[in-house]
């Protein structure tokens, strides 16, 4: 009877070790980027916890990096502005991402393409009427001003769709950031 017992744990125990085996394969595979490779995340977020999706792997693919810059983003120093994240990326010379930070987007846009700042304001009056601060300016659509701003008051609430506006409002720690990054001639490139 002991031989028996002890040949019921040794198979016992291999399909132990090949389950946890397996397991762990299972996590590496399905471990950021990140994590996998030992290099950390760079950006002054986190991921909302309510972005909308399951989980990473929910779909078969791995999730994608909400904080990640976008490809085909062009290179050197500049500013990343994606329309349908609303996010911007702060890029310098080689390459790396200095800051991220979500935006809340004008009633009117530029299309996807390079721009450069053009000009820039300390304090102002959004074509909104609300005071803001640390303008900068980069793109003209159909005759209304594109720019990023803060408002002094720090809100960032959704444009009137009926008013063409330019600004694209973001909290005023970010728009501080911006401001010392994007002087006359940086590149901004928006992306889709």
């Amino acid at each position: 009877m002991a031989g028996s017992s002890s040949g019921w744990v040794a198979g016992l125990t291999a399909a132990a070790l090949a389950a946890v085996g397996l397991l762990a394969y299972q996590a590496s595979a399905t471990a950021p980027a990140d994590l996998r490779s030992g290099t950390k995340a760079t950006g002054s977020a986190s991921p909302s916890a309510s972005a909308g999706h399951a989980g990473p792997g929910a779909s078969g693919k791995p999730a994608k990096d909400p904080l990640a810059l976008p490809p085909e983003s062009g290179s050197g120093e500049r500013v990343v502005y994606a329309l349908a994240d609303r996010r911007v990326w702060l890029v310098d010379e080689g390459g790396e991402v200095v800051r991220t930070f979500r935006v809340t987007p004008s009633a009117v846009s530029p299309a996807p393409g390079t721009y450069a700042v053009t000009s820039r304001s300390g304090a102002a009056r959004g074509s909104d009427g609300v005071r803001v601060e640390h303008v900068v300016r980069f793109a003209t659509v159909e005759g209304i001003t594109v720019g990023f701003s803060a408002a002094v008051d720090d809100s960032t609430p959704r444009p009137d769709p009926v008013r063409r506006t330019g600004g694209v409002r973001m909290a005023r720690a970010d728009g501080s950031a911006l401001w010392a990054f994007a002087t006359i001639n940086v590149k901004v490139v928006v992306v889709p």
